[in-house]
């Protein structure tokens, strides 16, 4: 591995990762008021552009941080459509 392929693996590491408390806060809690419908939507699409981008261009630290990223993204947009629309006396 070239050491321009291992900065792209550790920020990919790091910004996928960063998603992980997110998530799980949001599992748990079964609480994802303060989190923007509108963000996680534009920032999915975001990175599934992002992902094709990296295919596209046989990058596969791009390909493989946006492939994880998006799984975190899209699991956070569906846990916020999904919470919000149950009643909170439910959630528990």
């Amino acid at each position: 591995m070239n050491p321009t392929d291992a900065i792209g693996y550790l920020a990919a590491i790091l910004t996928t990762a960063s998603f992980v408390p997110q998530a799980l806060h949001i599992w748990r809690t079964r609480d994802a008021r303060a989190i923007s419908l509108g963000m996680y939507a534009v920032f999915s699409t975001g990175v599934a552009l992002w992902l094709a981008y990296g295919v596209l261009v046989g990058s596969w630290p791009v390909t493989l941080a946006n492939v994880v990223t998006l799984f975190f993204a899209l699991s956070i947009l569906c846990m916020k459509i999904r919470y919000d629309r149950e009643p909170r006396e439910r959630r528990r």
